[in-house]
């Protein structure tokens, strides 16, 4: 109990280092394009995502701390991923950044209610995500198969094979129209061709390094959306 006790500390500690960067960070790529802090779209998605983030974290410390573990895992072992993390991470800063030059010079007009629209289907992505953390502990950041893994085929894994990567994109394929941008949808756009990349590879290594996946992509028939792909 006591070496449970010291590792969830340990975990609880990281979260909320990493979690007080994210939140400066997200600050600074909204605001000070933006170059006010009168910005309602970045401050309603902010509040969305950290409060979203923490009932996630009060949840899983509870109930399944070596979930958490493994999402703060971020060094990719394979070759191929290392690349497509390393693109991606250049693709997330237009999207985060250009909504706040947008709002300055009045580059986009969006109704509100679209706006709201958009922050709405931006939580219903996180809340896919949460779905998938609570069907799957041995969800990971990077690609990997853990000792006693197995392939998990229920809830939204018996509708599609990567659930986690259909909430993600909802997520930032609507965090644009969320921050009142048209502009920012390149960058979006963008990151969704290298999803489709990374399940395409990810899929590849599963395949021949856990026990069962080549059934589960025959009786799971789609990918990311149902019907479509």
């Amino acid at each position: 109990m006591e070496l449970i006790t010291s590792k969830t500390k340990m975990i609880r500690k990281q979260i909320i280092t990493r979690g007080f960067i994210s939140f400066l960070v997200l600050c600074l790529v909204f605001f000070l394009p933006a170059r006010t802090l009168k910005y309602w779209e970045g401050w309603v998605y902010i509040g969305i995502i950290f409060v979203c983030a923490a009932w996630t974290i009060t949840y899983f410390l509870k109930y399944d701390p070596d979930l958490l573990e493994r999402r703060m895992r971020i060094k990719e072992k394979e070759k191929e991923q290392k690349h497509i993390i390393r693109i991606a991470s250049l693709l997330f800063l237009p999207t985060f950044i250009i909504p706040g030059f947008d709002h300055f010079y009045k580059w986009s007009e969006i109704p509100g209610l679209l706006i709201i629209a958009g922050e709405i289907l931006v939580l219903a992505g996180y809340l896919i995500v949460i779905r998938v953390f609570r069907e799957n502990s041995y969800t990971s950041r990077i690609i990997e198969v853990n000792p006693g893994q197995k392939v998990i085929s229920s809830g939204p894994y018996a509708v599609v094979r990567h659930p986690m990567y259909s909430g993600t994109m909802l997520m930032y394929g609507f965090t644009p129209l969320a921050l009142g941008s048209w502009w920012a949808f390149i960058g979006s756009g963008m990151i969704f061709i290298l999803i489709i990349f990374r399940i395409i590879t990810e899929e590849r290594f599963l395949s021949d390094n856990l026990e069962g996946y080549k059934e589960y992509l025959q009786k799971t028939r789609y990918r990311l959306i149902p019907g479509i792909w």
